[in-house]
């Protein structure tokens, strides 16, 4: 029976489950941003309230990954995937109940911070390349990113919806009953790591650790995706907000998320292919000029309608098209044993600017009545990460070239 059950685990429904994992966990969380006027509305909250409830939620999944990510590598997927779904719908659950500051902060900071750390996508990710040839792993990076971003396509409307019909507590237990999906779909998964003997190099994860802190390309690369997360948590906790104080209605800025995830498939699909093929730091490089320019671009032109959609579509082709080339180096340069926990630490650091995105776009706009200082401040990171990728080295390291004869 054993065997039976590992035969139906075909590459094709890892991968299967693995997008939709993906899409589960990574839509719900996108859309949190609309959350934020009905609440801060409905109890009477500064935005500053809400922002550091949902900066503390990017700061514990950052924090939550890198563990989550060494047990995925030590113990399997499945069971990381299984608890991170359900704290996840819990904290969702709490939020909704949250009447003061501190239980916000506990249940949609921490406890769904917590949640969605272990339910990670980067968890996922590494499930997926584990069942892949290498040379189709940066095609199926962007595949699972792809997967992602067509939650935050269909999350957006339907969240807004919930919102508009049920009122926004009604919307957070559809969110939260969507997350508990992810328990059902591990099943599909491998029970334990398929690649650890494949790729048993007798190094321990000491060792890769200490190996990946020595490694300048890692570290430019793990200060550069914090920029990363900076951008991306502003704009999608403050950017409907942003939008409502121009004079826009709450569905433009529902759309706007809408459409950035929906370029976002593009943007991460092609940004896999690409990665196959062309530099990955130089495609970091670009990426993150062109999103400079971008909002360069939002600040001065008129604040129309048109102008808001065709930055969010530009964005979303941006947006997270630098996960499959920010992993794609850490597995092409430090190989796959220890794939997730090392995207891991990157990926701490992307939170640390999801923290920093997310609260300080609060507390200047409590404070000023304005995001001027944040547009301003994401143009001069996105200048900074343009640069700091350029002297990335990208080749696998020695060990793992192949020997000369």
């Amino acid at each position: 029976m054993t065997t039976a059950i590992r035969a139906w685990r075909t590459p094709l429904v890892v991968i299967t489950a693995s997008c939709l994992i993906s899409f589960l966990g990574f839509g719900p969380r996108s859309v949190l941003g609309l959350f934020l006027e009905p609440m801060t509305a409905t109890r009477g909250w500064g935005r500053e309230t809400f922002a550091f409830a949902l900066a503390t939620q990017n700061l514990l999944w950052g924090a939550t990954v890198p563990v989550a990510s060494a047990l995925s590598d030590r113990y399997g997927p499945s069971r990381i995937l299984a608890i991170g779904g359900l704290i996840y719908a819990i904290g969702l659950v709490g939020m909704s109940q949250a009447q003061d500051g501190f239980v916000l902060t506990f249940t949609a900071g921490i406890l769904t911070g917590i949640g969605i750390g272990f339910a990670s996508f980067s968890i996922a990710l590494s499930a997926i390349v584990k069942v892949i040839s290498p040379e189709r792993r940066s095609f199926a990076l962007g595949l699972g990113m792809a997967s992602g971003s067509l939650g935050q396509v269909l999350f957006s409307p339907f969240g807004q919806a919930l919102i508009a019909n049920y009122g926004w507590t009604a919307g957070l237990y559809g969110l939260a009953a969507s997350v508990l999906l992810i328990v059902v779909l591990v099943f599909a998964l491998p029970a334990s790591d398929p690649t650890a003997a494949d790729e048993d190099t007798g190094q321990s994860l000491r060792s890769a650790l200490l190996e990946a802190r020595a490694h300048r390309g890692y570290v430019l690369l793990t200060l550069g995706f914090f920029v990363c997360g900076f951008h991306v948590a502003f704009i999608t906790v403050h950017f409907p907000a942003y939008l409502q104080d121009l004079g826009m209605g709450a569905s433009i800025g529902a759309w706007s998320l809408s459409l950035i995830g929906l370029f976002n498939i593009i943007g991460s699909f092609g940004a896999g292919v690409a990665g196959q093929y062309f530099s990955k730091r130089l495609g970091l490089s670009f990426i993150y000029f062109a999103r400079t320019l971008a909002i360069v671009a939002l600040l001065v032109l008129p604040k129309t309608e048109p102008v808001v959609l065709m930055f969010a579509g530009v964005m979303g082709l941006l947006w997270l098209s630098t996960v499959p080339l920010t992993s794609g180096i850490v597995l092409q340069v430090f190989g796959v044993r220890y794939m997730a926990t090392l995207f891991g630490f990157v990926f701490f650091s992307h939170q640390l600017g999801s923290f920093s995105g997310v609260w300080l776009g609060g507390y200047l706009y409590d404070r000023t009545g304005s995001y001027d200082g944040m547009w301003l401040a994401a143009v001069a990171f996105g200048v900074l990460a343009t640069v700091l990728h350029l002297p990335i080295d990208e080749r696998p390291l020695a060990r793992l070239r192949p020997a000369e004869n």
